[in-house]
């Protein structure tokens, strides 16, 4: 399918996955097709040496189409909307970051990613909320968990 006939829904920005040494920045952009997930930096867990690097990649996705983002980084990868099982917002609190977690059907098993929102990231709730209505998504268990804001 051209690139043309994919319409973004969605841009999942400001979001980071904890790896066992570092913290990996990711975008999420949601059309009409797939997810993709773009890598836009990485940086040490060290207090020392922690920085959100990913300010710049956020922008080049930001400006590109699904197929341009999907290609920035040798790490980006898609998934379809068919696979997708569900895609659930857990709000944050004073002392516990928002959480978004994807879960997806591959290869017979399912695979389940949770991301955390940076510090400078917005809450998103309205781009979840947004999904939830979308036709395409009709068949994804679509939520937002919200918390008492103090714990």
């Amino acid at each position: 399918m051209a690139e043309s006939n994919e319409t973004r829904l969605a841009r999942f920005t400001g979001w980071f996955r904890r790896r066992p040494t570092s913290l990996e920045f990711w975008e999420l952009l949601v059309t009409d097709r797939r997810v993709v997930w773009c890598f836009v930096g990485e940086s040490f867990k060290s207090l020392l040496l922690r920085a959100d690097i990913g300010e710049r990649g956020r922008r080049e996705v930001e400006r590109s189409s699904a197929e341009r983002a999907l290609a920035l980084d040798d790490r980006n990868f898609a998934v379809e909307l068919e696979s997708l099982q569900s895609v659930q917002l857990r709000e944050g609190s004073r002392f516990r970051r928002t959480a978004l977690t994807v879960t997806w059907r591959d290869d017979d098993a399912s695979t389940s990613v949770e991301l955390y929102g940076t510090r400078s990231s917005d809450s998103q709730v309205d781009v979840v909320e947004a999904l939830a209505e979308e036709p395409a998504l009709s068949h994804v268990d679509i939520g937002v968990e919200t918390s008492g804001r103090l714990l």
